[in-house]
């Protein structure tokens, strides 16, 4: 009996060993999941004290993996015009296997003298690059934790119709 044990014992360590070496290349196998801002929105322009914009963006989230994913720790900086106008906090995300998952982050960002003109072009109708920059945990189960970022996660072109004349 004790022959057994001993012999079961080494075959699991020696799997749990191999499976270890084998944490880099799964490091390598792992894809990023991309984001993509499906909608922006403008929803309010308060010029009062204190001044505040409030903006909706719908985010994609795609996994390329071939697991389920939960990202957590997403943070990102929200430029609008080059201009860093606010921070974008979302809860944890679950996606699905080689799936996608929609995602509203609602902000309310303080209008400053700096960016008041550009938030009254996009009140106008006007065209304003935007971009996130941010970081982000992914939670991938046997293929590990990995954080990704700082960088650009997406960026594109804010546009609406006028809510000011």
């Amino acid at each position: 009996m004790l022959p057994i044990r001993f012999a079961l014992c080494a075959l699991l360590t020696a799997a749990v060993l191999g499976l270890s070496s084998c944490a880099p290349a799964l490091q390598q196998v792992i894809k990023v999941p991309t984001f993509s801002v499906v909608q922006t929105r403008l929803t309010g322009l308060s010029l009062g004290s204190p001044a505040i914009a409030r903006v909706t963006l719908k985010l994609r989230i795609d996994n390329p993996n071939p697991v389920p994913a939960r990202l957590a720790n997403i943070n990102a900086h929200f430029y609008l015009n080059g201009s860093d106008v606010g921070t974008v906090d979302l809860p944890n995300v679950n996606l699905p296997p080689r799936g996608s998952a929609d995602q509203d982050a609602f902000l309310e960002i303080p209008v400053s003298f700096q960016n008041t003109a550009i938030w009254l072009q996009v009140a106008r109708g006007r065209e304003m690059p935007y971009r996130l920059d941010g970081t982000f945990t992914a939670d991938l189960g046997m293929l590990g934790k990995p954080s990704f970022g700082p960088y650009t996660l997406t960026q594109g072109l804010f546009q609406q119709p006028a809510i000011l004349p």
